[in-house]
């Protein structure tokens, strides 16, 4: 009888953790998580591309903190909590002042996803 009550607590305490991880919050990059602005003319000043994030989870999705891998790259984001089904954006510019040539900059965005963190990143190449 006991090991009969094991099983079935155990059973359902197995519903509960996977019923509670179906719930939360994740991200989902509407277009893509990569853009490549191509060419960019360094007199031209820094550009700014829009990611549009989508939380295709359960519970509101917050994005804690975007983090850029250099000072040439700023990011900006949707601070307030993005429902179920809704979307939210990032913002990243960079400043190609002093930086000829190719570039891949990663940006690292966190949240309260499923998964902690995930990169968008942006590339190109800048010339004069």
């Amino acid at each position: 009888m006991k090991r009969i009550l094991f099983v079935f607590g155990l059973i359902l305490l197995m519903t509960n953790i996977v019923s509670a991880q179906q719930k939360e919050a994740s991200i989902a990059v509407v277009d893509s998580a990569v853009y490549d602005f191509g060419d960019i003319n360094e007199k031209d000043g820094p550009v700014t591309h829009t990611f549009k994030i989508k939380n295709d989870g359960e519970n509101p999705l917050v994005i804690t903190k975007v983090v850029a891998s250099c000072g040439c790259t700023t990011p900006d984001w949707t601070k307030a909590p993005i429902a179920s089904g809704q979307t939210g954006e990032i913002k990243v510019t960079f400043d190609p002042t002093n930086r000829p040539g190719a570039f891949t900059k990663p940006v690292s965005v966190y949240s309260n996803g499923k998964v902690g963190s995930y990169i968008l990143t942006i590339k190109g190449k800048v010339v004069q």
